[in-house]
């Protein structure tokens, strides 16, 4: 069994290619270690699969049709989990159109490899900040999230809508996955959790929006690839499901596990939420537990306490723990 995973050597791919690996399957991921964050923490995560002789990573970009329609063509590809993308609702109100391109034209070309060489299965990685400012509570996939906040939630409620267009067209089987605030180790450098960390570590100031009362349900990394791997191996059709905990905490109490963790204090200054920040996040998660046995195992609490562990012991490897 040959699973593609695009966005592979990142903070999500590289443990679901881990998880598979390690399973037995044989995977093929690409990346292109675009600079949005540090490539090199990438090129970290790719190291750590290296070793296993069933892994094939290529260094390549889904915008370029070719390379996408080679990855099909040479490698036998039978499932797909398309996770790569241009990340961060904040930036993409900067480079619209940068979003639009890797989103929306780089998941067409997968669209459009996929169907033509017959793919069991593909698995597409979207968000719940497509559900934009809903009164909704908790987000349920039927509301109709025609309301996103910034360009990043937009290009992936179209690509979700592209996406139906090829299982109706084709019979694409495609599962649409909304993640809900992922997090745990060897996380992104510019998501919440490593940026608290590094904070309380270098007693730099970070903003904190409205005073910490926002609300985001946290979902830890290893019951995300689990519901990956869910959604892999069991074709539905064509179906959108939520992938989170459902138990939101507040950005105050989320800072207060990690500094009673830490044993130090976060240095904070108080701004405005951004126009393209919800003032929550709230998983429904009754459809994917019925369809795809989804049961998540880990309390933000415990997943945080692992999260630090694990920042603690690469710090003091990488010779950046203060003494």
């Amino acid at each position: 069994m040959t699973i593609l995973i695009t966005g592979g050597a990142g903070f999500v791919g590289s443990h679901l290619a881990r998880a598979l690996l390690e399973r037995g399957d044989r995977v093929v991921a690409i990346d292109n270690f675009n600079d949005y964050y540090d490539p090199a923490i990438k090129r970290d995560n790719v190291r750590r699969l290296a070793g296993y002789s069933h892994f094939t990573l290529v260094e390549g970009d889904i915008r370029d049709e070719p390379t996408v329609e080679a990855l099909f063509a040479e490698h036998g590809v039978r499932r797909v989990a398309h996770l790569a993308a241009m990340a961060g609702v904040r930036e993409s109100m900067r480079q619209p159109k940068l979003y639009f391109d890797v989103n929306l034209t780089g998941t067409f070309y997968l669209l459009e490899a996929a169907q033509r060489h017959g793919v069991e299965n593909f698995v597409f990685a979207s968000t719940s900040s497509v559900y934009g400012e809903t009164k909704t509570l908790p987000f349920v996939e039927t509301d109709p999230a025609d309301r996103p906040l910034a360009a990043y939630p937009a290009s992936k409620r179209a690509a979700e809508l592209l996406a139906h267009t090829y299982h109706h067209l084709h019979g694409l089987n495609v599962t649409i996955l909304r993640f809900f605030n992922v997090y745990g180790p060897a996380g992104r450098p510019d998501m919440m959790p490593l940026r608290v960390m590094n904070a309380l570590l270098d007693g730099t100031t970070i903003p904190i929006f409205n005073r910490g009362d926002i609300h985001r349900d946290w979902t830890y990394i290893d019951d995300t690839v689990q519901g990956v791997i869910a959604a892999l191996d069991q074709p539905l059709g064509y179906e959108i499901l939520n992938l989170g905990v459902g138990a939101p905490i507040s950005l105050r109490e989320f800072i207060d596990v990690l500094e009673t963790l830490s044993g130090r204090k976060l240095h904070t200054r108080d701004v405005p939420t951004p126009p393209s920040d919800p003032p929550i996040t709230y998983c429904d998660n009754s459809k994917i537990r019925r369809l795809l046995g989804f049961n998540p195992q880990t309390r933000v609490h415990d997943g945080l306490a692992r999260t630090w562990e694990w920042f603690r012991e690469w710090r003091i490897q990488t010779g950046t723990w203060p003494d």
